[in-house]
């Protein structure tokens, strides 16, 4: 037989089925809470007695495959026991009015538990996928270190060279300047030809220290342009937005002049959370907020990101190569306070508080 609902059943019910879907949209803002407020709404259909309804079936189905892609097993089969449950009491009012069987509902079992398979495999793929790029980066770091150690030695090899060529030069002129100063009275041509060696001497000198020089400088071009600063914050910002990341930028507070030292500390900060956030945030990665707030004697920066983060503490303190030792020296050259954590709900937090000494 089946069972006919009454008006105010089928209001509730209808109601129950929009707020489990329209919680489904939200999961990501709240890995933890959704699913469970998802789950308490679920038990109202049995609650109501009736039988398994089609939004909860789906949803949980699908609510099973997200947290197999965020969590790890300790999580992940105590969530696929508690949808079994349900699924079994639920199922109760429909076997007794013959409208499912038994095996029917094992297949319903069986199909949330394929579910929450599926979405673990893909993480465990997910993370598989960006162990591989790491390594490939950490590959073709170490190469690029190892050429620019060797390019450092082989300058340093010529600049000692060059730099006994000068020293002989500069004792060459310190005794040609000498005899030149017994000479001069007695012998003033002699003299004067002696001081024009030391001028040619030292000319050649000069060019062979310049070279000395140009050696022991970097590749690279030297920037004549100023130390960047939060005001130039859209500089790290729009890069990412164009690539279809979204970044929100707040600031409170009133926006002042603050010691260049600081504001060039606040904006490396923020530039390296940054780039840890797109390279440790996978593919679950979505939003990234960046809060700077002007207080009265210090600046706080606080950076946070919705994605995985680093698989582990190690993650934490290798993965990152110099960037979050960085970040600790730069903080504790101006006796700060730094906060690296991962969030509970998911993603990662960096925060740091600069004093500014007021004013500037």
């Amino acid at each position: 037989g089946t069972r006919t609902l009454s008006m105010p059943t089928f209001v509730v019910v209808v109601i129950l089925s929009l707020a489990i879907c329209t919680l489904y949209l939200f999961r990501r803002r709240s890995p933890f809470l959704i699913p469970a407020a998802i789950f308490a709404a679920s038990w109202g259909y049995v609650l109501l007695e009736v039988g398994l309804g089609v939004a909860p079936m789906v949803i949980l189905a699908l609510l099973l495959y997200f947290l197999g892609t965020r969590f790890d097993w300790k999580i992940l089969v105590p969530a696929v026991a508690a949808v079994t449950v349900w699924m079994v009491i639920a199922s109760v009012p429909l076997v007794e009015w013959e409208n499912v069987r038994i095996g029917e509902v094992g297949m319903l079992v069986f199909a949330d538990i394929l579910s929450a398979i599926i979405g673990a495999l893909t993480r465990q793929r997910r993370r598989y996928v960006s162990g591989l790029h790491e390594v490939a980066w950490r590959l073709a770091r170490e190469r690029d270190a190892q050429s620019r150690v060797a390019a450092a030695e082989e300058r340093a090899r010529i600049a000692r060279e060059i730099h006994d060529i000068v020293a002989h030069g500069l004792g060459t002129m310190v005794v040609v300047a000498d005899g030149a100063t017994v000479t001069a009275e007695a012998d003033p041509a002699q003299a004067k030809a002696m001081m024009e060696q030391v001028r040619d001497t030292g000319r050649t000198a000069m060019a062979d220290m310049r070279r000395m020089l140009d050696v022991l400088r970097d590749d690279a071009t030297p920037s004549l342009s100023p130390q960047p600063g939060l005001a130039q914050l859209d500089r790290l910002v729009e890069p990412l937005r164009a690539t279809g990341l979204r970044i929100d930028v707040a600031i409170a507070g009133e926006p002042r002049r603050i010691p260049a030292g600081v504001d060039l500390a606040a904006y490396r900060i923020t530039q390296e959370a940054l780039t840890n956030a797109r390279k440790h945030g996978g593919p679950m990665l979505s939003v990234v907020k960046v809060e700077i707030n002007y207080l009265e004697h210090a600046i706080e920066v606080r950076i946070v990101d919705d994605g995985q983060g680093p698989a582990d503490k190690a993650t934490l303190g290798s993965s990152g190569g110099h960037g979050l030792v960085g970040m600790r020296e730069r903080v504790a050259a101006y006796d700060g306070e730094l906060m690296l954590r991962p969030r509970s709900c998911g993603g990662f937090e960096v925060h740091a508080v600069l004093p500014t000494g007021g004013d500037v």
